[in-house]
This record gives C-alpha cells, structure tokens and sequence, in this order.
C-alpha cells in the first residue's frame, strides 16, 4: 500500500527501573521494535540501564522525574516543595495538587531538572537524544516554562507532547484515565506552543495513551497509526519534496518488576509489577504489526533522526 513516507519513534519509557524491565526493552530494541528508550535517572538501575544503552548502541533520552522516588539534586533536602516527609518525590496526583495549590518552588524544579541531565550525561556520555515527563509532569503550568528553558540551555532539541487524537472514541479505556487524558490534553495543548516559541520539537503526532498496558494490541496500534496520519495537514508538496510523517508511540514494555527490586528509592510500585508490562513487550514484537509497518511504509526511527 502506496501513500506518505512515515517516520515512527517507539519509545521505551522507564528504562532504568529495574533489571528486569530494561531486560525486556534491550529484547525489543535488538528485535527492532524499540528504537528509543527514556532513562529514570534516580531509577535503581539507572547505571547498569546506561551500561546497555551504550553496550548496544540504543538511543537513550531523559525521563525527566518529578513525582516518584527520590531526587537527583543535592540541595533537595528537607522542606523542599518537591518533598514529602519522607525525603521522596509527592506522587503523580501529589505533585500535581501541589502544583495547582501553588506550594511549588519553581526554581527547585529548574535546579532538579539540570541535576537530572547532569547525572544522565555522567551515566551515558553524553547528552539525552530528547527529554521527556515522567508521568507527563513536563507539560503542567508553570513547569512547562522552567523544562523548555532548561532543556534549550542543555542544547537538547527533542520532547513529547502527549496529544492523541480520537481518545473520547476509545470506548475501553477505564473512566479513570479517560478524564486523566482530557486534564493532560489541555496541558499538552498549551506546552506545545510554548515549546516551540522556545525552539524545542516533537513529532507530528503521539500515540500511547488509548495502547497502554491491556489496552495495547497490534490492530489498536495500527488504527490509531492510521488514525494519526490521516489527520496530520502537511502541504503536498512538502511531502513530494521528501518530507515524512512523524510519529511518537510510548511505550511500557519489559519483563514485569519482581519486589523489592527496583523502582526509584521506594521499591516497584503495581505498575511495573504489573503482567501489561510483559504484555505490551510481546505486542510490540508481534510479527503481524511489523508486517503492517512494511506495508504502510513505516520507518521505525530515534528522535535524532527526525
């Protein structure tokens, strides 16, 4: 099937979990159904996951964390606004309350997220092909603003805006991440513009949120691939001039977390215990949707070659 060359980046979020989980990610970039990986920092496998990115030559980006684990900067101590009693990171609702409560230090995030690209260039050798939001914290008011600043300081060219389009068709996902996915697009939507007047890009689209976990197989894959092309406007003679498509699919791929190995200071939280992480692995390695890449014309690509 004949139409517009398209330019996929499948990206392996939370790559330095854990052992097990980059084991599964290392499986699929080899296979070639992975071709990028986003590094927790603070993960507990975050040495031993860079010593693979480099060993086999996989293009790693940031995984910039705010809400889970513990921190990466120094002066994060107690009373910091990113902190809990505990000493760790608030959660993903925590942070966010937070966040719109006002109770976060904004120049605390800045100096977390250059102690996170700091410690990524120390475990990788150099800097993060793209940066990207744990938990999509990289695109709420106010961050937004503090990320771009510190990422077009750090020269780092590439982010993940989380805008899927046709999620309110997507009758099976659970109502819960339904309203999540409606908060993030109107965040997402915002960041974008600020992103770019900032100098940062991204793909044409992303896709991942309507394919997580249990709710990933290879025909919603294709139709949200599909989907996503159809309603991308690029002038026709940009693309008879070469100009592909591009696309960003997230991913959570890996051999499920067994406890209390891993995680990021806290242990593995049910997620990535969960067996959807084994599945999501098996999905993306399914002959039949590299077949369907072959026949619509997809290259599977890194950010860098965007």
């Amino acid at each position: 099937m004949s139409g517009p060359r398209v330019r996929l980046v499948v990206t392996g979020d939370d790559f330095g979990y854990c052992p097990r989980r980059d084991r599964g990610m290392v499986e699929a970039f080899v296979a070639g159904a992975l071709s990028e990986v986003s590094l927790l920092v603070n993960g507990a496998a975050a040495s031993s996951a860079a010593q693979l990115a480099r060993r086999h030559r996989i293009p790693a980006g940031l995984h910039a964390n705010l809400s889970e684990g513990r921190p990466v900067s120094l002066s994060a101590g107690s009373g910091a606004s990113l902190l809990g009693p505990s000493g760790c990171f608030l959660g993903k609702t925590g942070f966010r309350e937070a966040l719109a409560a006002g109770q976060v230090v904004l120049p605390e995030v800045r100096e977390e997220l250059r102690a996170q690209l700091s410690r990524f260039r120390d475990l990788v050798g150099r800097e993060p092909t793209h940066v990207d939001g744990h938990q999509h914290v990289h695109v709420l008011p106010g961050v937004r603003q503090v990320f771009a600043e510190v990422l077009r300081e750090y020269g780092v060219r590439y982010t993940r805006v989380p805008v899927e389009r046709g999620l309110h068709r997507c009758e099976w996902l659970e109502p819960q991440l339904q309203t999540f996915a409606v908060a993030l697009e109107k965040d997402a939507l915002a960041a974008r513009e600020e992103f770019q007047e900032l100098g940062l890009r991204c793909p044409d689209a992303f896709i991942g949120l309507s394919t997580m976990g249990k709710d990933m197989s290879v025909s919603r894959i294709e139709a949200a691939i599909d989907q996503a092309v159809e309603s991308i406007q690029i002038p026709e003679d940009a693309l008879k001039g070469g100009r592909a498509i591009t696309l960003e699919l997230m991913a959570h791929p890996g051999y499920p977390s067994v406890s209390p190995v891993g995680g990021c200071g806290e242990g593995p939280d049910d997620f990535s215990q969960s067996w959807e992480r084994l599945h999501e692995l098996q999905t993306l390695l399914d002959p039949t949707l590299h077949n369907f890449y072959r026949q619509r014309g997809i290259k599977l690509c890194a950010f860098e070659d965007l």
